[in-house]
């Protein structure tokens, strides 16, 4: 039998980036998905990387692949790797190179199913070889573990290695539906809002502390249809339910919807622009970045219609 050898086996960048991926994901298929590979290469590599290293990196369980302790210390180093390797790549001549791959966004769902499913067609069109990733909910999604490549948030981080700018200001107003206000009369002071059913957040998965906007308005409010999210908000406002505060670049695109006290009920809020922290991100990122940028301020008078008006006049 032959003895063991006490030199490491070599491993590439690879079996890396397959560890990472089974560590951000917890699961096999689901990362080899992300990857692009099928499981049982993905496997191979795991364990490939184990026997180089010579330890064990997870332990296989019925509900997924859980890191060991010897797994834990390694991710640190995986991903400074993961940086490294990303550095390079964006830092070699891109003249004449051909702009592919994909490019994972996460936006909050009224940004990104109101605004800019309904214009990222001109950047498909200028760049037909990017593919485009959309997750319309940022919280599922860690940027800091590269589980995107750019994220739109509701508030800045706070920490992480990231970059962050803020992307623009958006109002809020006070809407009803025609169909309600034919069936209850419309507030003319802010008290007569009472009187009225009223749509809002769960106070416990409020996105940011700052969308506690109803107390803003009226102390103590009584909510009368608490929603999680604000497409299910604004579809019960529709449906003629009652009463909510909707942004106004998606109050916009349903003219059934009339805006209530205007000049009392206003609420401004900001989407930040968030990126990974390193010098220069690979061409396709920053394409997504210039454009994201560019629509918003084409676009501006849709998010602040009150500053737009008072600008005009």
């Amino acid at each position: 039998m032959c003895k063991k050898s006490n030199v490491p086996r070599e491993f590439d960048w690879n079996d890396l980036r397959a560890f990472l991926a089974v560590v951000r994901t917890g699961r096999l298929t689901v990362a080899a998905l992300r990857l692009g590979i099928d499981h049982s290469t993905l496997s191979r590599r795991i364990v490939g990387l184990e026997e180089a290293l010579d330890v064990r990196l997870f332990d296989r369980l019925p509900t997924g692949y859980v890191l060991t302790s010897a797994g834990e210390s390694l991710v640190a180093e995986a991903e400074h790797v993961e940086s490294l390797m990303i550095r390079i790549a964006s830092q070699l001549p891109e003249e004449g190179a051909r702009m592919r791959g994909a490019v994972r966004l996460a936006t909050p769902e009224g940004f990104g199913t109101y605004f800019l499913a309904r214009h990222v067609r001109e950047f498909a069109e200028h760049h037909p070889e990017v593919t485009l990733e959309m997750i319309s909910n940022p919280g599922i999604v860690s940027l800091t573990k590269r589980e995107a490549d750019i994220a739109v948030t509701m508030s800045r981080p706070e920490k992480g290695p990231l970059r962050a700018r803020k992307l623009l200001d958006y109002e809020y107003g006070l809407y009803g539906s025609q169909a309600y206000l034919s069936r209850h009369p419309a507030p003319v002071e802010r008290d007569d809002i009472r009187r009225h059913r009223l749509i809002g957040y769960i106070p416990d998965l409020l996105p940011t502390p700052a969308h506690d906007y109803l107390k803003e308005i009226i102390d103590d409010p009584s909510v009368d249809l608490q929603v999680s999210n604000i497409l299910t908000q604004l579809s019960a406002t529709l449906d003629g339910f009652g009463l909510c505060i909707v942004p106004c670049f998606m109050a916009a695109q349903h003219p059934e919807l009339v805006r209530l006290l205007p000049g009392e009920v206003r609420f401004t809020r900001s989407y930040w622009l968030v990126t990974h922290s390193e010098m220069r991100a690979p061409a396709r990122i920053r394409a997504m970045t210039t454009f994201l940028l560019e629509s918003v301020e084409t676009h501006r008078a849709l998010f602040m219609p009150t500053y737009a008006a008072k600008a005009a006049s």
